[in-house]
């Protein structure tokens, strides 16, 4: 595959995990929610280091480590960062039964909307700011 065919790639992955990610929400399937926009960030941000660093993503979970990597990760706002920091741990936390319970109180209808409110407008930035043919 060339590089453009797996970063298309990456991009249908993230585009299909923020499509479930919708999904979990509407059926209230919060910690689904959060561990879905995970996914989709992750996806995209592996996009993007396949695009910027010509070759494989690394095999890795850390959404922060993957931008810094890349080398995106200071064109982020602060705000996005933040969002980043706070999207890490719902990969993990979810596959846990100790934390599935803490965060099964933490994650309401309303928290979840924003998780997924962030998620698209994350994803969507980085799509034109980073993926957009320059």
């Amino acid at each position: 595959m060339t590089t453009y065919e797996k970063v298309t790639y990456w991009i249908a992955l993230s585009d299909e995990d923020l499509k479930v990610s919708g999904t979990m929400l509407d059926n209230k399937h919060y910690l689904y929610v959060g561990f879905m926009c995970h996914q989709c960030v992750e996806k995209i941000f592996k996009a993007c280091f396949q695009k910027l660093m010509s070759k494989d993503p690394p095999y890795m979970h850390d959404l922060q480590l993957l931008a810094k990597q890349s080398g995106f990760w200071d064109a982020l706002s602060e705000e996005q960062q933040q969002f980043v920091r706070t999207l890490g741990p719902l990969n993990i936390k979810t596959r846990y039964p100790d934390y599935k319970r803490t965060l099964a109180r933490e994650l309401t209808d309303a928290v979840c909307a924003d998780i997924l409110r962030q998620t698209k407008e994350l994803t969507q930035w980085t799509k034109e700011n980073i993926l957009s043919p320059k």
